[in-house]
């Protein structure tokens, strides 16, 4: 099989552009997160988990790191007794709203279709 490579560097660039939101976004539940936290404001570790009931905590731990460190998600320690967390979207995040809403609408759409078959 023949291998085709960028015709320029802007090829490249898109491409390259492309994995790395891929590799932020991929995933399971990065996307599920964001969109929780879209749609309800700031949340706690515990609603998180309620908001998403498949996911493990060691596991939502970790994607939470993940969009902390890529400036997705900005975590909060509460001055609280017990002390609290608590995750808000960043407005570097906000930007993959209507991306994550497009996916959600074909993902309705979809299931509807395999539904009917």
């Amino acid at each position: 099989m023949e291998t085709v490579e960028c015709p320029n560097e802007l090829c490249f660039k898109k491409t390259m552009a492309l994995r790395d939101a891929l590799d932020l976004l991929g995933g399971k539940w990065k996307l599920c997160l964001i969109h929780n936290l879209n749609n309800y404001g700031t949340m706690r570790f515990k609603d998180l988990m309620t908001a998403i009931a498949d996911i493990s905590p060691k596991v939502l731990s970790k994607e939470l790191q993940d969009l902390e460190e890529n400036m997705m998600v900005k975590r909060t320690v509460n001055n609280t007794k017990p002390v609290t967390v608590s995750y808000t979207l960043t407005e570097h995040a906000k930007v993959t709203i209507p991306v994550i809403n497009s996916l959600l609408d074909f993902g309705l759409k979809h299931r509807r279709k395999i539904i009917e078959k």
